[in-house]
């Protein structure tokens, strides 16, 4: 389980569960609006982190600079990063 502490949002953390071919297992945000976090996280489970990335980096809340769906992208980034050294 890897988390990641988030910047700028309502959430605070995201638990990511991520296999060997980087398709998301698991995927559970702690703080939020745990309505909409649970739908996120139905959504993407199952799905490469790469194509998770691409479809959600960039997407900002109001007047936010970014939001939990582009901070899950951040997330899997670091992730994916990780798992390359």
């Amino acid at each position: 389980m890897y988390t990641y502490k988030t910047k700028g949002t309502c959430s605070a953390l995201i638990n990511i569960e991520m296999d060997e071919n980087h398709i998301i297992q698991d995927l559970n945000f702690v703080g939020g609006c745990n309505g909409n976090l649970q739908g996120i996280s139905q959504l993407v489970v199952g799905m490469k982190a790469e194509d998770v990335i691409g479809r959600l980096e960039g997407i900002h809340c109001g007047f936010k600079p970014t939001s939990c769906p582009d901070q899950l992208a951040h997330a899997l980034r670091e992730l994916l990063a990780q798992e390359n050294h």
